[in-house]
């Protein structure tokens, strides 16, 4: 900082002068792991597999194991060649369970993304939410970025945000929780738990957005329940879906046993 080195807590004034020794170099060297995979479908080119609530989706650092990626590198051999993420098209939270697509080759790959980036990818998630949703319907359209203050958070903002829209319609209501289906039109990170967090009605069991620090080790009851989206090379229309977790059903089935109750 302006010639000299400072301690991480300086703060950065303006016109500060800052340079950064970009000349760190480390090697990733990601193993594959026996872990199970339930793969709903596969072909050469592509497979749509079920994560359960938990697994963590690729490495990153502190965490180069146990991950979805390297349950792919063993199953499929591939050599990964300092890339964590191989064959991910997209992801989902480490708690969130469901599914998600995943390609076999940079061609699918890349087609896939962009697929996702058009919004050609349909993606539902269910969800159980704190509070009863009065409407039946809604859509929520607020831009999501970096929580400045907590860099392991998102938040609503207009400061270097993304453009975020969730489409929700009530399942079920019961005395204090709310079963929702969710579209996603956009794919921010954790958009469902930012937006429904952000009108009041965060995800049950969240640690990061609810409304309590107090969780099961289950994580947020957040599911992704449904994807269709046409092959990019056979052309055909593909359409898969999951049932909740043995957890997640366990527990709606408490709160209607309560509200048969009340």
């Amino acid at each position: 900082m302006n010639e000299k080195k400072v301690q991480p807590s300086y703060i950065v004034k303006e016109h500060d002068f800052v340079v950064v020794d970009d000349q760190l170099t480390f090697d990733i060297d990601i193993e594959g792991e026996d872990i199970p995979l339930d793969i709903v479908y596969e072909d050469e080119y592509l497979l749509v597999i079920n994560k359960k609530s938990g697994m963590v989706v690729h490495p990153a650092p502190g965490n180069y194991h146990g991950t979805l990626v390297n349950a792919l590198i063993y199953r499929f051999n591939w050599n990964t060649e300092n890339n964590t993420r191989p064959g991910i098209v997209h992801r989902i939270d480490k708690d969130t369970s469901g599914l998600l697509v995943v390609a076999k080759n940079e061609e699918v790959l890349e087609k896939l993304s962009e697929m996702i980036k058009n919004h050609e990818v349909e993606r539902i998630y269910y969800a159980l939410v704190d509070g009863v949703i009065p409407h039946s319907t809604g859509t929520i359209d607020a831009p999501i970025g970096r929580d400045v203050d907590n860099r392991q958070k998102m938040k609503i903002t207009d400061q270097n945000s993304k453009d975020a829209v969730t489409h929700f319609k009530v399942l079920k209501r019961y005395p204090k929780n709310t079963l929702i289906e969710c579209k996603l039109e956009t794919g921010r990170t954790h958009q469902i738990r930012v937006h429904l967090a952000y009108i009041g009605y965060p995800i049950h069991n969240d640690p990061v957005y609810g409304k309590t620090s107090k969780t099961t080790a289950f994580g947020q009851y957040l599911h992704a329940k449904k994807i269709s989206f046409i092959h990019p090379i056979t052309k055909e229309k593909l359409s898969f879906e999951t049932p909740l977790p043995e957890e997640f059903e366990s527990y709606l089935k408490q709160l209607e046993q309560e509200n048969r109750k009340e």
